[in-house]
């Protein structure tokens, strides 16, 4: 369920931030804004309901899941294909959130 969250989070940071760059560096209208505010909500929103005993743990975390989610933003939405550094770089990121999440805690 984190991974669904996480990605779900992902989805509703990458669309309210990219409101902002359509309205800022596009040239389209501020009616953008009102959109981008209720994903950026449900961002903050989606990434207080993983499970995690410290806030700055699942921010961690999810940090690799959105660099993945962002490269797969510039290939969806901006027409940009990921070349070989992108996707190595996120692979390692997502090796260090296996790491966050998956790590042994001691009590």
């Amino acid at each position: 369920m984190t991974a669904l969250i996480y990605i779900a989070a992902a989805l509703a940071e990458i669309a309210g931030c990219f409101s902002f760059w359509a309205w800022l560096r596009m040239g389209k209208s501020p009616f953008w804004l009102a959109p981008g505010f209720l994903s950026l909500i449900l961002f903050a929103w989606l990434l207080t309901r993983v499970d995690s005993d410290a806030a700055g743990r699942a921010y961690a975390a999810y940090g690799g899941i959105y660099i993945c989610a962002s490269l797969m933003w510039l290939w969806a939405v901006e027409g940009v294909r990921p070349d070989r550094w992108d996707i190595g770089g996120a692979a390692l990121c997502l090796i260090g959130t296996c790491i966050i999440l998956l790590g042994p805690r001691t009590a």
